[in-house]
């Protein structure tokens, strides 16, 4: 290797490292970097809340309350203590974060909180509370999977775990548990599998709001387990698939019936109760 090719490598790699080290302190990185710069870091007994400077808060304690609360429907505890991330403007947000969502909760179990979020929740729009335990429940499901069967975790299930264990039908966007089952009698639903890929847009929904709606019916489905089967045996399905990251046979294996046939009795139930 001759002297120009060494130098031209070197530059690479500098490009490289100094874009890697970016996307950690500035960039869509930011969530898994061990290194948090421009943010105040308050630690307390289950959680550790980091404020950007410029932004304005001070109800950590009710955040941190939240936990034992999300650890005793999951019946299992957190591993660490998850990190949970307050902006100034949305234009840090943005800037930081692969989501445009008012919360999300990343495959390490961080936590971060849009600005406009923080807005809704001081205006009464959204609950706080509710909105971050869902985010808590994918923060515990998440640390338990590790970070490749976080992300073949199944989404319509994560969502729906969060859903209802937070009571989340019925506030803010969400339909109720009876007004999501009459939207479902009247011709709507959401193939579970279908949730989050390209066949999504295949399904026609004549909702209000589709994501809440969607949300909504997967919390249902998790009704319907617990409801059917009991919540002893849905919490030991629930963790077998951070173990597990084939779906149906862990179903078919916990529940003697196959995921399918689950969901057309799901729906069969509803319309029967018409």
């Amino acid at each position: 290797m001759n002297q120009k090719v060494k130098w031209l490598f070197s530059i690479i790699v500098l490009l490289m490292v100094g874009a890697l080290l970016y996307g950690f302190l500035f960039g869509k990185l930011f969530p898994y970097s061990p290194v948090v710069v421009g943010f105040s870091k308050h630690e307390l007994s289950n959680t550790k809340i980091y404020v950007q400077k410029g932004a304005e808060f001070t109800d950590f304690e009710k955040i941190d309350s939240l936990l034992p609360e999300v650890e005793q429907f999951h019946e299992w505890p957190f591993l660490k203590k998850p990190r949970i991330f307050i902006f100034k403007d949305n234009r840090s947000f943005y800037q930081r974060s692969s989501s445009r969502a008012r919360f999300c909760a990343f495959f390490n179990g961080d936590i971060i909180i849009s600005p406009w979020a923080m807005k809704e929740a001081e205006a009464g729009d959204i609950s706080l509370e509710i909105y971050l335990k869902h985010e808590l429940s994918h923060s515990l499901l998440h640390q338990h999977s590790g970070l490749v069967k976080a992300i073949r975790y199944p989404r319509w299930l994560l969502e729906g775990i969060a859903v209802y264990s937070t009571h989340q039908m019925g506030t803010s966007w969400y339909p109720s548990k009876e007004e999501t089952y009459q939207y479902i009698r009247n011709g709507n639903f959401m193939p579970p599998e279908y949730f989050k890929t390209k066949k999504e847009k295949e399904i026609s929904l004549d909702v209000k709001y589709p994501i809440t709606f969607m949300y909504s019916e997967f919390g249902c489905m998790v009704d319907y387990l617990v409801e059917t089967y009991g919540k002893e045996k849905f919490v030991f399905y629930m963790k077998e698939l951070t173990k597990d990251s084939n779906p149906h046979s862990v179903f078919q294996r916990i529940y003697l019936v196959a995921f399918d046939e689950y969901v057309r009795n799901f729906k069969k139930s509803i319309t029967d109760q018409s």
